[in-house]
């Protein structure tokens, strides 16, 4: 089995007396591209300055391919950061702002200039060398950034949010060359957003964090396919979520109606939420779907409508469509059992009896 690069062990991060982090655990393997996606104040940042030792942990241990790191300085720890800011020196051009950290470890100018040189291939600023950093623009400068984090060779590279200054645009297009990048060199890649469609686009893994736990890992597919919880399912993307009960395997409730479904193993009438996507739902006549709704508000979004609507039983309606609807018009909304995804909610023993006692009775 592979030893992990980075693993957390019940690793706990107070400042004074407010808690950052609660007992964290998970594993980092060698050469993915890793997201630590989370509304601001989740831990996610706290999570990069400790790997890169510029904070230390309350308690708990942090292993670098199965070492504790804790009495390493962030120095002599095989890991480069490239900071929102970018934190480049303002009175150095590019080539020796890249060429810095060569410099500190006392490598050679030939062999300074060559990988230098390499870096700012990588980044498509061959002809930027002698530039000046503040003659240059924020895209470039990024690139900059991340050329000196890759040019030290680390085994880690963290990315604290370095592409929230861009606009969309460039956005985009940076999302694209960092994947490549990372795939390219094989350095495991660890990015902090707060950007849902960023974080799905470019990770092999993401983790969803809230209040410093770790709500939900695994892929960008399971993570918007099958979330575990609302605070995923409405984090992640646009969700419908749906107060229902499960009637039995198969089988669920929500809207006042019955309907097929492909999950199992839940406790008969069990209480639930289910998430249907937007873009799941289709428009269709009134009487032909499986719900009808009414519509209440419609958005234009270029590659499709957003429409708003609301059902019999009060339960609001989101719908990506092509198809153009008109407020205050009835429609029927289409979808299949495989569409219908099933959460569990935090329901204790004594409350699901007493519920259930309820339901036998009527």
């Amino acid at each position: 089995m592979t030893t992990p690069i980075i693993e957390f062990k019940n690793v706990t991060k107070k400042y004074d007396d407010t808690l950052v982090l609660n007992e964290m655990n998970f594993t980092i393997e060698k050469g993915k591209f890793y997201t630590l996606l989370g509304p601001s104040g989740c831990g996610k940042t706290t999570i990069l300055q400790l790997i890169a030792g510029f904070t230390d942990i309350t308690s708990g241990r942090i292993l670098l391919n199965g070492e504790k790191i804790d009495h390493l300085p962030p120095n002599k720890r095989p890991i480069n950061t490239v900071f929102q800011d970018y934190a480049l020196f303002p009175h150095l051009n590019v080539f020796e702002n890249v060429a810095f950290g060569l410099r500190l470890k006392k490598v050679s100018e030939k062999v300074i200039v060559k990988k230098v040189e390499e870096a700012l291939a990588m980044m498509n600023l061959s002809g930027f060398i002698n530039r000046d950093i503040q003659a240059m623009s924020g895209g470039q400068r990024q690139r900059v950034a991340i050329a000196r984090a890759i040019v030290n060779e680390p085994d880690i590279i963290l990315l604290d949010e370095p592409l929230s200054a861009l606009d969309l645009k460039l956005r985009v297009a940076m999302q694209n060359e960092l994947r490549q990048l990372q795939r390219r060199l094989g350095i495991t890649f660890i990015f902090v957003t707060h950007d849902q469609e960023e974080a799905l686009a470019m990770s092999d893994e993401i983790f969803v964090l809230n209040e410093g736990e770790i709500q939900q890992s695994g892929t960008p597919i399971d993570i918007y396919d099958e979330p575990i919880n609302r605070f995923v399912a409405d984090f992640i993307g646009e969700s419908n979520i749906i107060a229902g009960n499960m009637l039995s395997d198969f089988k669920v409730v929500f809207a006042g109606k019955q309907f097929d479904c492909v999950d199992q193993g839940l406790r008969p009438n069990e209480a639930i939420e289910i998430v249907i996507r937007p873009e799941d739902l289709v428009l269709t006549e009134q009487h032909q779907g499986k719900l009808q709704v009414t519509v209440t508000s419609q958005l234009f979004r270029g590659v499709h409508y957003e429409i708003f609507a609301v059902d019999s039983e009060g339960n609001d309606w989101l719908v990506h469509s092509t198809k153009k609807a008109s407020v205050g018009d009835t429609i029927g909304l289409e979808f299949n059992a495989e569409d219908i995804h099933v959460m569990r909610l935090d329901e204790s023993e004594a409350e699901f009896d007493k519920r259930l006692e309820a339901y036998e009775v009527s």
